[in-house]
């Protein structure tokens, strides 16, 4: 199970910190990452982040203002978005998956309940 929490309303340029913490198993060797899906839009990937942390892939349009980051030892996965824009209201789905490709892909073998962001202008 995959637990994201950290989600709220905040102001254009602000920051805030989503979470994803995974019970029941450990996820060795599995990227795990986030995906939004805004009203009336398709889901897209955010970031997607390794079992060492040493490849790290986001999307364009959040590189340089989102970091992604991971605690093997709390099984947890940590989304530090700064300087938010309207575009980035979403929500947020932790996810989980053997591979990144299929992570950039859109597709993941494993899924948290989302959480809402909203920046507001």
């Amino acid at each position: 199970q995959l637990q994201a929490s950290g989600g709220g309303l905040v102001q254009v340029g602000g920051s805030l910190r989503l979470s994803c913490a995974a019970s029941g198993r450990t996820f060795s060797n599995y990227f795990m990452g986030w995906f939004r899906q805004a009203p009336g839009k398709e889901r897209e990937f955010v970031a997607a982040i390794s079992w060492s942390g040493g490849l790290i892939y986001y999307q364009d349009s959040v590189k340089g203002r989102f970091n992604i980051s991971r605690d093997n030892a709390k099984n947890t996965v940590y989304l530090q978005m700064n300087t938010l824009k309207p575009e980035d209201t979403a929500v947020y789905y932790c996810v989980v998956d053997r591979s990144n490709w299929d992570l950039r892909e859109r597709r993941a073998e494993y899924w948290g309940q989302g959480t809402l962001v909203t920046v507001s202008s």
